[in-house]
Parts: C-alpha cells; structure tokens; sequence
C-alpha cells in the first residue's frame, strides 16, 4: 500500500514505526519534513469533524492512509458505497415527492406504482448522467480519459484501474447524503437542498485530493454533473400518469 504524506501530499512507504503495542513514533516526509499523517493518533470523532469541515488533510488520510486500493476487499467496498449512494438517492427523491402530494391509503395502487417508477426512473437516469457528465469533465478539464479502443475489454480494464479509485472517493465524500436519514422526524425539505450543496462542496475536496488539480477545474467537473442531475430528476418527476 502506497501511503501519502497529509501535509504535502508526498509518497510514503509507512506511516509510523511500532516498537511495541500502544508505543509507535509517527515518520515524517521526506520532502517537506513535517509529520506524514498526525490523524493515526486522532479519535475517529475528530477525523469526522475535519471531514465535515472540508480539511483536505482528513480527506488525504481517509482516501489514501486509510482505504487500501489493493485490499481484496476494496471492490466490495466500492460496491457497499454504490449501494448506499443509490439507496440514499431514493429516499431523498421519495421524500421530495412526499412533500408536493399527500400520501395515503386512498391512492390506488396504478398510481402508487407510477410514483415508484418515477423514482426508480429518477435515480437510474439520474445517476447515469451524474456519472457520464462527470467523467466527460475529466476527459476535458483533466485530459486523463483513455483513448477509444476496439477491444472492449481492455478499455474495461483501463477504465476499472483509471477510475474505482475516483468512483469511490466521490460515493465516500457524499457522506452528507446520510443526514437524509433525520428527515424521517424533522420533514423540512429546504434542508434537501443545503444536504445537495455540501455533497457538492465535499465531492470538489476530494477530486481536488485525488486529482491534485487546480481547485477551480474540480469545482467546475462536479457543479456541471451536479446541475446535470438535477436537470434529470426535475424532468422525471414533471411526467404525469
């Protein structure tokens, strides 16, 4: 696993030296000589502060220091954050539609079923043009797309090694989609919206951590797939049965 130094962002091959258990001296980089990675003696509850806080330092930690690329587990991972990314955005999509209309026992069920699908329509398109636009802002704003290939099989493959590490930190810094979950006791769907803006501001620390670019590109590559989803689902929710 290739760490990498919080202050600088320098490539560490460790973090700290543990001469016995509870008694370890943290290594310092090489390159701006400072202590690599000080989050490995901090409570989890201050790496989370820091995460809400947007300090790029905490993001360095969770997305290099802590998540492993090269574990077996981490395409299981990946795939806990798809789902959970996903099943977020359904309830936020449900929660909205429950706040325009009034639900209850005397809709029928074709109509139940319709408000379902448009759900379901608005988190698979949704999605689906989140991820499109946002790697089409790679390929112009950060020119790290491969190039279009005949064998489709490797172009997978390249894909899969270019980018699962770039799908995941923005599953991951969607952290914020969690507190969605407090709108089953305090319905106030303004508060939807101030959750979207800090999904968007945390998605732009942790391209900028992973991509190392000009902080200006990173906020231009998610405002455009965020506008874009939003786009989406606003038309899928105007169908009418």
């Amino acid at each position: 696993m290739e760490y990498r130094c919080v202050e600088c962002g320098g490539r560490m091959t460790t973090l700290f030296v543990q001469y016995s258990p509870g008694n370890i001296r943290l290594m310092k980089c090489g390159k701006c000589k400072a202590v690599a990675d000080e989050y490995i003696e901090c409570e989890p509850i201050i790496i989370l502060i820091d995460l809400i806080l947007h300090k790029t330092k905490a993001y360095t930690h969770l997305l290099y220091n802590v998540i492993d690329p090269q574990a077996p587990s981490f395409q299981g991972l990946l795939w806990k954050s798809t789902f959970g990314f996903l099943l977020l955005d359904a309830y936020r999509s449900l929660f909205l539609e429950r706040s325009k209309e009034e639900w209850g026992l005397s809709m029928s069920f074709a109509s139940l079923l319709w408000r379902f699908q448009k759900m379901l329509m608005d988190v698979v398109f949704g999605n689906i043009m989140f991820l499109s636009t946002f790697l089409l802002c790679m390929r112009v704003l950060f020119s790290t797309f491969p190039r279009p290939l005949r064998n489709m099989q490797v172009l997978y493959c390249l894909f899969w090694h270019r980018y699962k590490d770039l799908l995941l930190a923005i599953f991951i810094s969607s952290y914020f989609k969690m507190f969605l979950i407090a709108m089953m006791v305090w319905e106030c769907p303004s508060v939807i919206f101030i959750i979207d803006l800090f999904v968007l501001s945390s998605n732009t620390v942790a391209l900028k951590v992973i991509t190392q670019a000009a902080m200006s590109r990173c906020i231009a590559a998610c405002f455009s797939a965020h506008v874009v989803k939003f786009l989406v689902t606003q038309r899928c929710w105007s169908w009418e049965l």
